[in-house]
């Protein structure tokens, strides 16, 4: 099935996508920076055809992959709407949904996968949010006038039950990597879309681990401290108040536990060894502190959420807190860890480029989940069409 990825990034969703089976045909990032880590990593697929356009996605004519497209995907850039931003939200130039559903207007593709921040749920944004559902599900109906009279002329058509032009069938959910198996926590919302014709039922892929289960992995069997070789002196006390969680878990039916920083990063040698020194991408940053509200990420439970920071410096929540109270900055390879990239995927850029890359990044195996679950009901459509 083929693909274009639109704001790519240094390429989580893509990578996802693509471990899910989508075959990416156009890669769209106009970062130069953030297009050399693509280049250095997609050089095979680049080969083989794959068109990566370092250039802003209004000025490319997307018209030749009209009707020859699976899915179009992409997280248009979140500032906008981030908790940690300056709130502008449609009034931001760098609002660029509209753009992504000119893309869509244009190559018509099967499916859409986007996702943003969490903060694109604010309450304050909530009359937007339903424009850009409603630009996805009528994509055909062009623009004229502000924002809002388009708004209006969307929701006429909405409840007029016209079933003309282009339309997509739209969900969205706000979903937690750490509850699919991604050792970090952090919050996004994803918009799917189906196009009209595609008529086989999907919905979000549930979750397959839970704090809970860690818990019990911790508490009530240990499982989780002999994973990790912990010999019984040296295991933590439970913390107050466990008990009497614990007898309410013990008689849930659990789901895989939640991975934690440790398990991401546990056979990783220290960045300052020798062994450490001759691993890509795993070199330690000087400078980590402590500061109010920024006090890193314990050993063992998910990660905080992974920052850009602001002009690309990222903050407390980048770091790793040992026991002893002492910080420093996670590398660029634990860091790529939590985000579930591969260990062959290098990121050439500086420590501060490479970690404003990967705390933009979607995780890949959050992109790779979704995006099998997409692909299943793509290739269930295409089956049924052969049958009839």
């Amino acid at each position: 099935m083929d693909s274009i990825e639109l704001f790519a990034g240094g390429g989580g969703l893509a990578l996802g996508l693509h471990e899910a089976g989508f075959n990416p045909l156009v890669v769209v990032e106009r970062d130069q920076d953030s297009c050399a880590t693509l280049a250095e990593n997609w050089r095979d697929s680049i080969k083989r055809g794959l068109r990566l356009f370092n250039k802003d996605v209004r000025i490319i004519p997307f018209g030749e992959w009209e009707d020859r497209i699976d899915l179009v995907s992409g997280g248009p850039p979140c500032q906008p709407f981030s908790i940690g931003g300056k709130h502008q939200g449609y009034q931001d130039e760098r609002d660029m949904f509209p753009h992504a559903v000119q893309v869509v207007r244009t190559v018509r593709p099967k499916a859409f996968i986007f996702e943003n921040v969490r903060g694109l749920l604010r309450k304050s944004f909530a009359k937007y949010f339903e424009y850009v559902l409603l630009q996805l599900q009528y994509p055909d109906i062009i623009r004229q006038g502000t924002w809002q009279d388009h708004l209006a002329r969307l929701e006429e058509h909405h409840t007029g039950g016209r079933e003309h032009g282009l339309r997509y069938r739209v969900v969205f959910q706000k979903v937690d990597a750490a509850d699919f198996g991604v050792p970090q926590h952090r919050e996004r919302v994803v918009i799917v879309g189906f196009r009209w014709d595609i008529h086989e039922p999907w919905s979000f892929p549930r979750a397959t681990h839970s704090g809970d289960a860690l818990d019990a992995a911790k508490w009530l069997d240990g499982t989780y401290w002999d994973e990790h070789q912990f010999p019984r002196a040296r295991r933590p006390q439970m913390p107050p108040g466990m008990e009497a969680r614990l007898e309410r878990i013990a008689i849930l039916p659990l789901t895989a536990r939640w991975r934690t920083v440790r398990d991401a990063i546990r056979d990783l040698p220290s960045p300052q060894s020798p062994e450490g020194a001759r691993i890509q991408n795993h070199r330690q940053q000087p400078g980590a502190r402590r500061y109010p509200g920024h006090t890193g990420s314990l050993m063992d439970v998910p990660a905080k959420t992974l920052k850009a920071g602001d002009h690309g410096v990222p903050g407390g929540e980048n770091m790793l807190a040992h026991a002893n109270g002492s910080v420093r900055y996670f590398t660029v390879r634990e860091s790529a860890r939590l985000q579930t990239f591969p260990d062959w995927y290098y990121f050439p850029g500086s420590w501060t480029e490479s970690m404003r890359q990967i705390g933009n990044a979607v995780p890949v195996l959050l992109g790779r989940i979704i995006g099998e679950s997409v692909a299943n009901t793509l290739r269930a459509h295409e089956e049924h069409q052969l049958q009839n």
